[in-house]
């Protein structure tokens, strides 16, 4: 992890794996690194940061076994161990980073998200409350920079609004789903 608690890629990729493996019972080798696959590619597009992390890797820390006894040859059927579980809880619990330029933001913030309902109701608290005050710094960062930028020429200013706009929606979302709990 980051210095701030944040996730660094292979976390959110081990979080990937592990939340899938989770969230969805067993799977064979191909399909859980088909699904993996599948949801990097989406969220953040390709990307050589997420790259490293092999099932195999975590297989050998003790995170996911094969579960039929089969090693990891013949395309296995993978489940977490206690050990895999306790880390994707501690994984759930990391912080958010600012936005950032390289997508790792949203992907940390979309695998909170899809794995949220596998965490206690307070833990979930905890977790939106923290997107929540996310969501209030950025709208902070932005206005700031608005008001700073009052007058100039360009399309910034216009951009900016859309930015604010959408971050001003991302909040109000995310206080309904905290009343929601």
């Amino acid at each position: 992890m980051y210095r701030d608690n944040s996730l660094m890629p292979k976390e959110a990729v081990r979080l990937v794996v592990l939340g899938t493996l989770i969230q969805g019972g067993p799977l064979r080798y191909a399909d859980l690194a088909g699904a993996v696959r599948h949801f990097l590619d989406r969220i953040m597009g390709p990307s050589l940061d997420l790259m490293g992390t092999s099932l195999e890797m975590l297989r050998y820390e003790g995170l996911i076994e094969a579960l039929d006894g089969s090693g990891m040859e013949d395309n296995a059927l993978l489940g977490p161990t206690e050990a895999g579980r306790a880390e994707f809880d501690m994984l759930m619990r990391a912080n958010v980073r600012a936005p950032s330029a390289d997508g790792l933001n949203k992907l940390v913030i979309a695998l909170k998200l899809r794995f949220l309902h596998l965490l206690d109701v307070e833990s979930q608290r905890d977790q939106i409350d923290n997107l929540v005050a996310l969501c209030e710094t950025e709208l902070a960062r932005l206005g700031d920079l608005k008001r700073a930028d009052v007058g100039s020429e360009g399309h910034f200013a216009s951009w900016l609004d859309q930015d604010i706009a959408q971050a001003e929606e991302r909040l109000a979302w995310f206080q309904g789903l905290l009343a929601g709990l």
